[in-house]
């Protein structure tokens, strides 16, 4: 708070970047409390949120399942190395083009982009996660006549649920770093709007408070991942 306050009260000292004085604590706080007490915050806050957990749903159930497979195959972890790593390189927002063409909506454009960025970490911590349980579980089980859904749902699902929390809070933070670009798409609504409408019309005061509701919703929720992860992530250890 200090060097934000110091930085604030040179720009604004300086008149060749005066017009800048919005970013100090002051003003971006008296704006904040504004956008609150007006309703306009929420406004943004609401359609963001549903396009990060959408985009979270869709790469859960992709890549949960599809790290289970991984994991549990030599031979197709082995033939997926290559192909999935390429992939996991390309930046989500350069699938951008494509996701325009794709979908007839502004909003399911922007959920695929966030989907494509969550769905790496979700599969890679599931597929570490079942390639370091103890292959004697598995024969305990068979012995104890566990089928194969048997063996996921009694064996396999609490001994990756911790990995698997993990995938999902790592995903989570790159999805509430996508979105804000990805929201710069036709959307009128959101938190990525917000930032470039408040650039566009000068507004640096609003700009900064949308900036500051970032960092502490991305806060927020990536502390409820870790809640989660404390709370149903299984330990062997403990």
């Amino acid at each position: 708070m200090a060097v934000w306050w110091l930085a604030g009260w040179r720009i604004a000292a300086n008149p060749d970047t005066a017009n800048f004085a919005g970013f100090a604590p002051g003003p971006t706080l008296r704006r904040l409390a504004d956008l609150v007490a007006r309703g306009e915050l929420w406004r943004s806050v609401g359609p963001s949120l549903g396009r990060v957990g959408q985009g979270m749903a869709v790469a859960a159930a992709l890549g949960v399942p599809l790290g289970v497979l991984i994991g549990g195959s030599k031979a197709l972890r082995a033939a997926t190395h290559i192909p999935f790593q390429f992939l996991r390189m390309v930046s989500p927002l350069a699938w951008m083009p494509i996701a325009v063409l794709s979908f007839a909506s502004w909003d399911g454009a922007i959920v695929f982009l966030i989907a494509v960025a969550a769905v790496w970490p979700v599969t890679f911590a599931t597929a570490n996660g079942l390639a370091k349980i103890d292959p004697n579980w598995f024969k305990v089980a068979r012995n104890l006549g566990a089928g194969p859904v048997q063996t996921l749902r009694v064996v396999i699902l609490p001994a990756i649920a911790r990995d698997v929390l993990t995938g999902i809070r790592l995903a989570l933070g790159v999805a509430w770093i996508v979105l804000v670009p990805a929201e710069y798409l036709g959307v009128t609504s959101g938190l990525g709007y917000a930032i470039n409408d408040a650039r566009d019309t000068l507004e640096y005061d609003r700009l900064a408070a949308m900036v500051l509701v970032i960092g502490t919703l991305g806060f927020a929720l990536d502390g409820l991942c870790l809640g989660a992860i404390r709370r149903f992530g299984w330990d062997h250890e403990r």
